[in-house]
């Protein structure tokens, strides 16, 4: 028996989402901010709930109070739509100059953005026919600290900051090679802020080395990273020039104007 779907849009299952996202909806509508009255109106709501949902998406900075009574859409709509944007742009521009990198080098070539504490694999290029490989699966996700693009993304936070990352997670280690106490990371990423690369050096997986060059935006903000895996004793040093050549082209892709400060043809030690 052939399955029909339905053209019925669907509804959440949980009363108090449908009535967020209809009040969310309701503000969207205008650009002004809106009265608590008028709000309830239109989403046909007892004062009384409309205030707490709203309250409760205060909270979250999903919604703003610019004064007592009155609400708009609050500014962390605008932050998670630039990050959303950032991802699908910045993949959409990565893919074609990281299989070119993949098969000047043939090994895998992986894209990662910052999700909190952690990197996130968003796209990678790899061969299937190819040897022993070091293949990361989109989605996967691992420490700032522990990997090449993590520290390219902790080498542009301040002192207070990076302590204040260290404090939170604690900085475990996966391998020996860890980088677990606070010194030592500070000297990596001092390096990384030098020469405008980082390494993994077997800290998140023993075996396997990675280097990361930084992808930048129009705004010149490094949205990803762009990185190099392979077995420890395959990673070659001469790789360099191409990855950073590479990150270098989808940066350009996405409107980044070159700096002095940011180049892409630094030589790293």
């Amino acid at each position: 028996m052939k399955r029909e779907s339905s053209t019925a849009p669907q509804k959440p299952s949980v009363q108090v989402l449908e009535r967020m996202f209809q009040l969310i909806d309701i503000l969207a509508s205008r650009d002004e901010a809106m009265a608590l009255k008028e709000i309830s109106a239109k989403a046909r709501l007892h004062p009384s709930t409309t205030h707490r949902i709203l309250n409760d998406l205060t909270i979250g900075r999903f919604v703003d109070r610019p004064e007592s009574g009155s609400y708009r859409l609050g500014m962390r709509f605008l932050e998670l739509g630039n990050l959303v944007k950032a991802r699908l742009s910045v993949r959409d521009a990565a893919i074609l100059p990281m299989r070119h990198l993949h098969k000047l080098i043939q090994q895998p070539v992986n894209l990662s953005v910052r999700q909190g504490d952690e990197i996130v694999y968003i796209e990678r290029a790899y061969s299937e026919r190819s040897g022993m490989q070091v293949v990361r699966a989109i989605g996967g996700h691992a420490p700032l600290h522990l990997t090449s693009t993590g520290k390219l993304f902790l080498a542009l936070e301040d002192p207070q900051r990076v302590r204040a990352y260290a404090t939170r997670t604690g900085l475990p280690g996966h391998t020996r090679n860890s980088i677990t106490q606070l010194a030592a990371l500070e000297r990596e990423l001092a390096r990384a802020r030098q020469y405008g690369i980082a390494r993994d050096n077997e800290e998140l997986e023993m075996g396997v080395r990675c280097i990361a060059a930084g992808v930048y935006d129009d705004q010149g903000e490094l949205v990803a990273g762009l990185s190099i895996s392979a077995p420890a004793d395959r990673l070659d040093d001469s790789w360099l020039p191409k990855l950073q050549a590479s990150a270098h082209e989808i940066s350009l892709a996405l409107g980044f104007v070159p700096t002095t400060r940011q180049g892409h043809g630094t030589r790293a030690k």
